[in-house]
């Protein structure tokens, strides 16, 4: 399988959003509590399977490459009053849902979840538990910092229901982590990687990032022997995107330390051919998996769906976020909280949900997710599927999008076909820059977004 044409990717070199979701959360406006209640209406009367998002925004140390929504401290003591808070944010959104509902999904995101103590993991845990119908067999993940992680943590996190675990690392070499301010060594992570498989974790997931500064293909290559020896079941492997105006802490990293756009593209090149070397199927955009993983399976049996953790094994979910900055995707809707952590408190103390922006989608909305959702998770559209789905002729509706194909067509990233799109093997990396054809909003967006490669 050839993935990699460099003239093709320097061609594409365009930004453009990762379609987390679409509309993406660039585009949300004004969104009122009301409006939220009217959406959690029609998700009760469809009874969809729910997905739990908890933001802990919390971390001890900063790294300097995160655009995260975070918090950094050592003081532990502030992650009480925040809890009591999310507990508060708990009772507001279960009173909202029926009991139908059932919980197929929780995911704790961050920041760093595990600056929280075990005992409040595991309370936080039971409150949502307690709130809300978990089911058996659902799929309950965690981000976790070695660093700060030992045998006890692993066993709160079982005890807190947790069956997958995601491993943040993005690089073994010393000279990298001390660039990025992140020293984390490789026992430290295979410790937690051995006691996670030791206390029957189903999925363990390790995130690395390209173009940090200081790497090379020789550096990187080295981190991903190690990762290999690791054999995680998935793998995130990020483009590090340079948004200094946007992100403060990235203005700690010296530019001049950066690998150059020809190193970091050899960089990722490698990367990819080391991974499918090494028995990984590649899933899309960032994103590889054992071929046994759920999410490969899931890709395989045409189930696979994108949302704001990436991509996802329950497409039929409606996401409740819970925290400080989390979005949620509830009916025709989406939603975010409060970024702000004072006005998030102050929102909660008056007993109101901290929601502060959103977007109702509209037909077309739905008609051009359906289309995107399609393309970056099955690299295949089939038109029939849309025109039964929505009542449309595909090809009307999408005339002029079908012309700007063309280019794409000759230049071998995708197939058009007389009732289909088929991305190609060189098309795979590019499947944003596919994905953009059909964003109806990116016309007049002014959101700087990172790099497709």
């Amino acid at each position: 399988m050839s993935l990699f044409d460099t003239a093709l990717i320097k061609k594409y070199d365009h930004s453009g959003p990762r379609y987390t979701s679409y509309p993406t959360a660039n585009n949300f406006s004004e969104f009122s509590i009301n409006e939220y209640q009217a959406q959690v209406e029609i998700s009760n009367q469809n009874k969809r399977a729910i997905s739990l998002y908890c933001h802990i925004p919390f971390c001890d140390t900063v790294c300097y490459y995160c655009g995260c929504n975070k918090v950094v401290t050592k003081d532990k003591t502030k992650a009480e009053p925040y809890l009591q808070r999310l507990f508060q944010e708990i009772e507001l959104q279960a009173e909202l849902f029926d009991q139908n509902h059932q919980v197929a999904q929780m995911h704790f995101g961050g920041g760093t979840p595990t600056f929280l103590s075990n005992e409040q993991i595991i309370r936080l845990s039971e409150k949502l538990q307690e709130a809300f119908n978990f089911s058996d067999k659902g799929e309950y993940s965690i981000e976790i910092d070695p660093r700060g992680v030992d045998e006890d943590t692993i066993k709160a996190l079982a005890k807190a229901r947790f069956n997958r675990v995601s491993l943040g690392v993005q690089d073994f070499d010393m000279d990298v982590q001390k660039a990025v301010n992140r020293v984390q060594s490789f026992a430290q992570t295979k410790a937690v990687v051995d006691l996670s498989r030791a206390h029957g974790f189903k999925s363990i997931s390790i995130d690395l990032i390209y173009g940090l500064p200081k790497q090379s293909v020789q550096s990187f290559e080295a981190t991903l022997e190690k990762v290999a020896e690791l054999r995680p079941d998935r793998i995130s492997l990020f483009n590090y995107a340079h948004l200094p105006e946007l992100f403060k802490p990235q203005r700690r990293i010296n530019i001049l330390e950066l690998p150059s756009a020809d190193e970091k593209l050899a960089i990722f090149k490698f990367s990819m051919d080391f991974l499918l070397d090494q028995g990984y199927v590649y899933i899309g955009m960032d994103h590889f998996a054992l071929p046994q993983d759920p999410l490969a399976i899931a890709q395989q049996q045409g189930e696979l769906y994108r949302n704001f953790q990436g991509y996802s094994t329950h497409a039929q979910c409606d996401i409740v976020g819970l925290g400080l900055s989390a979005i949620g995707q509830v009916g025709d809707s989406f939603s975010q909280n409060e970024k702000d952590i004072v006005r998030y408190y102050a929102a909660l103390d008056a007993g109101k949900l901290p929601i502060i922006k959103g977007q109702v989608i509209n037909e077309d909305d739905k008609i051009r997710r359906a289309v995107i959702m399609d393309l970056i998770c099955h690299f295949q559209l089939d038109f029939a599927s849309i025109e039964w789905g929505f009542g449309i002729q595909f090809k009307s509706y999408f005339a002029d999008e079908l012309l700007r194909l063309g280019e794409m067509d000759a230049d071998g990233l995708l197939a058009l076909n007389e009732n289909s799109i088929q991305v190609l093997d060189k098309g795979k990396l590019l499947i944003r820059n596919i994905c953009m054809v059909f964003d109806a909003y990116l016309a007049t967006s002014k959101t700087q977004f990172s790099k497709t490669i």
